[in-house]
């Protein structure tokens, strides 16, 4: 083991567990003199200290593992590209700000998207005399940073084991636990209104679930219940840590959460985990083993990050053909931008032409990762004719490390870095100038402006010696 210097993340540890240095250094049977050493960065770690540190506090090496920091760099330098900020920040003060300093980097990005937000209000509330408080927003970007919840994911696979039912007869064992611990009562009728899945009455304890839904389905909504009656103070607790700006971001947030717990007893973690790792991530396969959906499938495979026992970290995606994101959730350090929209290239986009199909792409980021994506559509039915359905694309990625474990890395070329195709965060925060598939020019990046000539480029951005010579 090479010298570790990881001072603060330890300190970030001892403040998690709420221990003074006396009592830390206490657990692991060393002085606090030795403690206060290893936490400013005045001895290395050592390997008997890391088992101890992993023995009693339950964290494995890869905690104190090199943080990768791309996508907080990412995120950084977008709040820096505000132009009303006036700030100038070179790219290596930017990458040794969230080397060094990652908490007060993510503080500074969480109050950019404030101060965002409540520019926007304040320009609605000049508009037309109301301000809004975008909690669909909010909460997607909580969990956009919390794709794994131990909190949740760990009692829902023991409710699994519980259980212990088939993915037949989970819908009836279910049914079983609500009537038989919380005097729950489910009945099926006939879809009475559009869009109306199931609706439960407190009062009557009445659950009442449309004939239009499977079997997987229903024991999803059902699981989704159980969470809300069993789990509901553990989801408010996690909501109230999020700084959410409203009770009905708050409420959304509680939704998000028992939706979570769902798909973790439908898919336990450790069960789906080893079947994923078995079947090398074949979507289609897995949907079949677990009889559930591809964009089920999809989304659990992006919240297998348990410590100790995690799955190939994903970034998950659902977007519509105007290019809404309607779902996000990244593991990796792929950064989704929440300006400009995202990047036309992405074989997202492409999965709509080839509906049903699995399409896949080798995508290069301007900072140099590489990501095997995997996209395709997924089409629902309101079960009604004349009913519009909707569409969206569902993305998973990986980065290209990781890609020889996923069966769809099968005939591709994962070292030509030639064969693949750039994309970027989204069109104003791209630092791909030459890109012709522009939908607006980069933020914070004069163009080059000439009545004389046009170019193929929407955007042509001003070179530094043009810049230099305006100034001139």
């Amino acid at each position: 083991m090479q010298n570790a210097y990881v001072g603060s993340r330890l300190r970030q540890l001892r403040e998690e567990r709420k221990l003074s240095q006396v009592e830390f250094a206490k657990a692991l049977a060393i002085s606090p003199s030795y403690l206060n050493q290893l936490e400013r960065n005045g001895r290395p770690l050592t390997v008997p200290v890391l088992l101890k540190i992993s023995d009693v506090f339950g964290v494995d090496g890869s905690f104190f593992a090199p943080q990768d920091t791309t996508r907080l760099i990412a995120e950084l330098n977008e709040v820096l590209l505000d132009d009303s900020l006036d700030v100038r920040a070179t790219p290596h003060e930017i990458t040794e700000m969230a080397a060094a300093q990652p908490r007060i980097a993510k503080a500074m990005i969480a109050l950019h998207q404030r101060y965002r937000r409540a520019i926007e209000q304040l320009g609605q509330l000049s508009a037309d005399g109301s301000a809004p408080l975008m909690p669909h927003e909010q909460v997607r970007d909580f969990f956009y940073s919390h794709t794994y919840l131990d909190e949740l994911d760990t009692p829902a696979e023991q409710l699994a084991a519980e259980l212990a039912a088939t993915h037949r007869d989970m819908r009836g064992a279910l049914v079983a636990r609500l009537h038989e611990k919380h005097g729950l009562r489910v009945v099926e009728r006939p879809q009475q209104s559009v869009g109306v899945l199931h609706r439960y009455d407190p009062e009557s304890r009445v659950l009442t679930m449309s004939r239009h839904l499977r079997p997987d389905q229903q024991a999803f909504r059902l699981a989704r219940q159980l969470a809300l009656i069993e789990y509901h103070d553990i989801m408010a607790a996690l909501a109230d840590s999020a700084d959410l700006i409203s009770d009905e971001a708050r409420d959304l947030a509680i939704i998000g959460m028992a939706n979570y717990f769902a798909a973790a007893v439908m898919l336990p973690y450790e069960k789906f985990r080893t079947t994923a790792e078995e079947f090398r991530y074949d979507i289609e396969r897995l949907a079949d083993r677990f009889e559930t959906s591809f964009e089920t499938v999809c989304h659990r495979l992006s919240t297998l990050q348990r410590p100790r026992s995690r799955g190939i970290p994903f970034s998950f995606v659902r977007v519509d053909r105007a290019g809404n994101v309607s779902k996000r959730l990244s593991a990796t350090p792929f950064h989704f931008s929440r300006t400009g929209g995202t990047c036309p290239l992405w074989n997202v986009y492409e999965a709509f032409a080839s509906p049903g199909k699995i399409l896949t792409q080798i995508a290069s980021m301007p900072d140099g990762h590489r990501y095997l994506w995997i996209a395709r559509t997924v089409t629902r039915s309101p079960g009604r004719y004349g009913e519009p359905s909707k569409t969206f694309a569902i993305g998973l990625g990986c980065e290209t490390r990781h890609a020889s474990r996923v069966v769809y890395s099968a005939g591709l070329d994962l070292d030509d870095q030639e064969a693949a195709t750039p994309i970027g965060m989204g069109c104003k925060t791209c630092e791909r100038p030459a890109c012709a598939q522009r939908a607006f020019p980069p933020l914070g990046r004069p163009l080059n402006v000439d009545q004389n000539s046009t170019t193929f480029i929407p955007y042509p951005v001003a070179s530094k010696d043009e810049r230099n010579a305006d100034r001139g």
